[in-house]
């Protein structure tokens, strides 16, 4: 595999979801949170229908390579090849790893209902897992009224 190829690759075709499903959606579409969550949907839409595409393998790695491209744009992660996995992921700033391929064809099999959606995916990887921000993951404390009359 010529890596370097591969790369350039993936890049192509993340600027062809940019370019092809930017004007549908009818928002600023770009390596961004609120295109992740739009592709989601689209997604989810392209499950309905009774009339699949016979290459749907190209499609979830052209929406596999978006997916990464936002991760790695947003979050400072890198692609690399992961050997024991035999496929490409992106790693993480702080540690670890997220496979945007693998969590996209997931989507294409089971679908919001089986708990695979690219959106929740992207949001743990670049806000909990890369960024090491958990406002919305961590249980937040009651606050009591007692609480704010402490002297402490």
């Amino acid at each position: 595999m010529d890596f370097d190829q591969t790369l350039k690759t993936i890049r192509s075709q993340a600027q062809l979801v940019i370019r092809e499903l930017g004007p549908l959606s009818g928002l600023a579409f770009g390596l961004n949170r609120e295109s992740v969550h739009w592709v989601e949907g689209y997604i989810e839409r392209y499950r309905k229908r009774e009339t699949r595409l016979e290459q749907e393998q190209g499609l979830i790695n052209t929406l596999g390579s978006f997916l990464g491209e936002c991760i790695v744009a947003n979050a400072g992660g890198e692609w690399r090849w992961f050997e024991a996995q035999g496929t490409l992921g992106v790693t993480l700033p702080r540690g670890g790893a997220a496979f945007p391929f693998a969590k996209t064809g997931k989507q294409f099999r089971n679908g919001l209902e089986g708990g695979d959606g690219i959106y929740r995916f992207y949001e743990f990887v670049v806000d909990i897992q890369a960024m090491g921000r958990q406002d919305d993951a961590a249980p937040r404390p009651v606050r009591r009224e007692e609480d704010e009359h402490t002297t402490d």
